[in-house]
C-alpha cells in the first residue's frame, strides 16, 4: 500500500530539534527522513513550511513570508510544501508578492495557517488576501487545530468551532484541518459533517519514540478518545494520514493509525485523500 505523510516537518526549530533528540529518537536530518520513508512505505510527504529568525523563537512574530522549509538547503524530492503564512507581517512591502511567487514553485501544494500560534481568527481580514491567492492558484488551506505545542499560543483560535464561519464563507476553497483539532475531536467531526469543503488530518495525537506509541496503543482510554470522533463523522473519504514528524517515528505512527481506521479504509486515509486535498501533488506524482 502507498502511503502519503500529508504533516511533517523540515525546519530548522529549535524545539523540533529538541523533541526529536529527546523524546521521539528521530535522526532530524534528510537522511533520516528518507530512511523513515523508505521503511515506512512512504512515496511522498507534505512538509508545514514555518521559520524562525531567532532559535527558540517559534512562533517567531518576526518571520517573513512565505515561512518555508528550511532544515537543509535542498528539498529531497520526495517532500512538498505549504507555505505558511505569519500574519504579522503579511502588511510589509514585498511581502504577498514574496507569497505569491512561493505559490507558482512546483513543489508548494498548499497554505498553512497556523492557528493558535498567532493570535488572530481564521476569519480575521488580515488573512483575506491569503484566501485569495488560495483561490486564484486553485490551492488548499490547511489550518492548525488544536492545542498548539507552544505556550504562547492562544487556544481560542485553535479551536475548531471558531472556524466555522470560514469555511462557510469559502466554500469555493478546500480546508484541511490539522490534528482532527485533537483535544476537540468531537467539534471537528461535527465540522466534518456539514462541512463538504473540509478535511481533517490525523497527525500529531502522539509526541514520543516507539515504545510510547505501543503503550499508547494498549490504552484503550486514549484510542477511543479519537475513535469515537472517527466513527461519529464517518467522513473516511475526508480523513487524511499525518504524522508531524519528527515529533514521532514514522512506521509506529503508522502502526496506531491503522488501529484506529477499518482496514477497507485504509487506502483512501493512507494515500488517496491527500490526493484530493492537494490536486497539485497529484499531478506532481504523476509526472514522476
Amino acid at each position: 500500500m502507498k502511503i502519503i505523510d500529508a504533516h511533517v516537518h523540515y525546519s530548522n526549530i529549535a524545539a523540533f530539534k529538541e523533541t526529536a533528540q529527546t523524546l521521539a529518537a528521530i535522526d532530524y536530518t534528510a537522511k533520516g527522513l528518507l530512511e523513515e520513508f523508505r521503511n515506512a512505505g512512504v512515496i511522498a510527504g507534505v512538509g508545514m513550511g514555518v521559520t524562525e529568525t531567532v532559535e527558540g523563537a517559534f512562533p517567531d512574530s518576526a518571520a517573513l513570508n512565505p515561512m518555508l522549509l528550511d532544515l537543509t538547503d535542498q528539498l529531497p524530492n520526495s517532500l512538498f510544501t505549504c507555505a505558511g503564512i505569519n500574519p504579522l507581517t503579511l502588511h510589509l512591502d514585498g511581502q504577498l508578492e514574496a507569497l505569491e511567487q512561493s505559490l507558482r514553485s512546483e513543489h508548494v501544494v498548499g497554505i498553512k495557517l497556523y492557528a493558535g500560534y498567532y493570535h488572530y481568527n481564521v476569519g480575521d481580514e488580515i488573512y483575506d488576501p491569503v484566501y485569495r491567492l488560495a483561490s486564484a492558484y486553485q490551492l488548499p488551506i490547511v489550518i492548525h487545530g488544536g492545542l498548539t505545542y507552544s505556550d504562547k499560543g492562544l487556544l481560542k483560535y485553535s479551536h475548531p468551532l471558531s472556524m466555522e464561519e470560514t469555511f462557510l464563507k469559502h466554500r469555493d476553497l478546500t480546508f484541511m484541518l490539522c490534528h482532527l483539532g485533537d483535544p476537540w475531536v468531537m467539534e471537528t467531526a461535527a465540522l466534518l459533517e456539514k462541512n463538504p469543503n473540509l478535511y481533517a488530518d490525523l497527525s500529531g495525537w502522539i509526541v514520543g519514540d516507539a515504545a510510547k506509541v505501543e503503550r499508547l496503543l494498549m490504552e484503550q482510554t486514549y484510542t477511543d478518545h479519537f475513535r469515537r470522533a472517527i466513527v461519529f463523522a464517518e467522513k473516511y473519504d475526508r480523513l487524511v494520514f499525518g504524522t508531524d514528524w519528527p515529533l514521532v517515528p514514522l512506521d509506529a505512527y503508522i502502526q496506531f493509525v491503522k488501529h484506529l481506521i477499518p482496514q477497507a479504509h485504509w487506502e483512501d486515509v493512507f494515500y488517496n485523500n491527500a490526493l484530493r486535498v492537494f490536486p497539485k501533488l497529484k499531478q506532481l506524482l504523476r509526472e514522476e
